[in-house]
């Protein structure tokens, strides 16, 4: 399959940031890494071989890209401000500068959809939920909807609206939420293994219900760990189900 790595200085975050492109057409799917992890994790993990027949076919081009946790919430080092300020800042580079560059990858209406496991399923849900004008949907694996999970207690306006299990039952835009409405991709995945947190997935679901949002959620069972096999499982199934 076509792989081709690249980066630029984001002016968003100040510093040189790689992206990873796998494939050479289909819809666009955005990776958002786990915790501390870079780019090319769900490659040394092997995700990107469970994928190939579906990028080689066409039916998906993969972009995965770097968080910066490391330098925000799981940074021990700083004020808890300026976690909340360099997350936003993550933000940003992912709205004004991978989103463009995807588009410059694809056909102008080519649908985003962001996907990431854990950490990155929090981020993945999140980044859909904000700006729905610019990403159509979002595949949720083993996430927490919830960020003061990782935030130490720490509680701010950029917090707040990070945070899903926050913002969205209070969402009253319009437009936005018909925005939400339209996408027909919200898959919010989990098990019930060992450290999964079913629960949370349900408490989420239970927030986009209320607010008229369809959503599907797949508990897939007590087999299923917070762990490599489960997600390499989950994503092509989905791929090949859903898309």
């Amino acid at each position: 399959m076509d792989r081709y790595l690249t980066s630029w200085y984001s002016p968003s975050l100040n510093k040189e940031m790689p992206i990873a492109m796998y494939g050479h057409y289909g819809f666009a799917l955005l990776m958002v890494p786990t915790a501390a992890a870079d780019y090319l994790e769900y490659e040394r993990f092997q995700l990107m071989d469970y994928l190939k027949p579906f990028i080689e076919s066409g039916k998906v081009k993969v972009f995965s890209i770097d968080s910066i946790n490391n330098e925000s919430w799981m940074n021990n080092h700083v004020d808890p401000f300026q976690k909340s300020i360099r997350h936003q800042q993550w933000n940003d580079y992912v709205y004004n500068e991978v989103i463009p560059f995807i588009k410059t990858h694809t056909s102008g209406d080519t649908p985003i959809i962001t996907c990431g496991a854990s950490f990155g399923a929090l981020h993945s849900m999140n980044l859909f939920l904000k700006r729905p004008d610019l990403i159509n949907g979002v595949i949720a694996m083993s996430g927490v909807y919830d960020l003061t999970e990782y935030t130490k207690g720490h509680y701010d306006d950029n917090v707040y609206f990070n945070s899903p299990m926050h913002y969205m039952p209070n969402l009253t835009d319009h437009q936005v939420l018909e925005q939400i409405r339209r996408s027909g991709h919200i898959h919010i995945l989990t098990g019930s293994g060992a450290h999964e947190d079913p629960a949370s997935a349900g408490r989420f679901a239970k927030v986009l219900y209320d607010k008229g949002i369809w959503y599907e959620l797949d508990n897939w069972g007590p087999d299923w760990n917070h762990d490599w096999p489960t997600w390499r499982a989950m994503l092509p199934h989905y791929i090949a189900t859903r898309f």
